[in-house]
Order: C-alpha cells, then sequence, then structure tokens
C-alpha cells in the first residue's frame, strides 16, 4: 500500500497551486505580472513564490503549461498509425489556440532568446511538446535510424504549438482553422519525407 502524503506536503502542493492558479489568471489579462501581484493574487509572501519557483520566468512557463493543459490532452491508444497518431497530436495542440492565444504570446515573449536552463541544459520550454511527438511517433522509432528520428522530433516542433498558429496568423492572415489544416499538413509531409 502507497505511504500517504504528510499533511505538510498536502500544504505545499496547495501553496505551489494556488500560485500557479493566480499566475494563470493574471496571465489571462494578457500581462506580465509581477512577483508581487503573483504573491497577492495567491495569497502568499513573495518570498514563499521564490521558494517554489527560483525565477519568475519559471513560473510564468509553468503557469501557461498548466493552463494549457486544460485543452490540450493528445492521447494516442485509440490506433497504432502512425499518421493518424500525428494528425490527431497536431489537431490536440493547435485546436486550442483560440483559447491559449494570449497566454501563448505572453510566453513566447517572456522566454525568447531564454538560455537553456544552465543546471540541465535543457530549453527552458516545450518538453511536454516534444514527449508529446515522441510518443506519436512510437510506431516509426524502430523503422529510422536514430538521428533520422531526432531530427523529425524536432522538424515537428516547428509546426505543433503556439509558435506556428501565431506566424500562420500574423503573416499568413489565416484563421485558426486554416492554420490548424496547415499544421496538419506540415506534419505529415515531414512523416513523408523522414520514412525509408
Amino acid at each position: 500500500m502507497p505511504k500517504s502524503s504528510s499533511p505538510r506536503e498536502a500544504q505545499r502542493r496547495r501553496t505551489r497551486k494556488a500560485i500557479v492558479d493566480a499566475t494563470v489568471g493574471l496571465l489571462a489579462d494578457g500581462g506580465r505580472p509581477s512577483v508581487a501581484e503573483i504573491a497577492a493574487a495567491a495569497e502568499v509572501s513573495r518570498r514563499t513564490v521564490y521558494l517554489y519557483f527560483p525565477t519568475l520566468e519559471h513560473l510564468l512557463a509553468d503557469a501557461a503549461l498548466e493552463a494549457s493543459r486544460a485543452y490540450v490532452d493528445p492521447s494516442f491508444e485509440a490506433s497504432d498509425d502512425v499518421e493518424e497518431r500525428l494528425e490527431g497530436l497536431v489537431r490536440a495542440v493547435v485546436g486550442g489556440f483560440a483559447e491559449t492565444e494570449e497566454l501563448g504570446r505572453t510566453i513566447i515573449r517572456l522566454t525568447v532568446g531564454a538560455t537553456r536552463d544552465a543546471a540541465s541544459g535543457t530549453p527552458r520550454r516545450g518538453y511536454r511538446r516534444v514527449e508529446w511527438i515522441e510518443k506519436a511517433l512510437e510506431p516509426v522509432r524502430e523503422s529510422l535510424p536514430p538521428e533520422r528520428f531526432e531530427l523529425l522530433v524536432s522538424a515537428l516542433t516547428l509546426v505543433l504549438g503556439w509558435e506556428a498558429m501565431i506566424v500562420l496568423e500574423d503573416t499568413r492572415g489565416l484563421s485558426a482553422a486554416e492554420a490548424e489544416e496547415v499544421c496538419v499538413w506540415s506534419a505529415q509531409a515531414l512523416l513523408a519525407a523522414a520514412r525509408p
């Protein structure tokens, strides 16, 4: 039987959730909240915010990901067909664009030019997107050389997410539905190009 969490651990989870939820609410208004504004909205001290999140950018990125979770929940168990899995992923990720556009623009504005996390050497955002892509591509992983598989995963990050939708909206004037179709087409074209 798993050990139940202590009251202290439960309180820590509630405090972290309160901070993230407050940040999500402030980001939804389209602004860049300060730590003081977030602390006030979460009813905690600024020191408490920094105990949970070492930087404001880290908190903002986590909050945006949390907010987008309500709109994106790709599921790949329904099919072993990689084309269907990939299309399902693209539609799940970009389908909620209208609801998360302002959050996406805010996070992009905050993280453009950000360096990799010095401690881990990993990018500051996008890890969930990469995991989803890898999971969608699982049926072809063994049939592609590892470097080709990694190249495909990297290429697909260009057509999934806020960045692709913003480019298509801002530079092509496409509606969200039109942009979604372009993203699906692009993902399928990249998959076809990568396969032997």
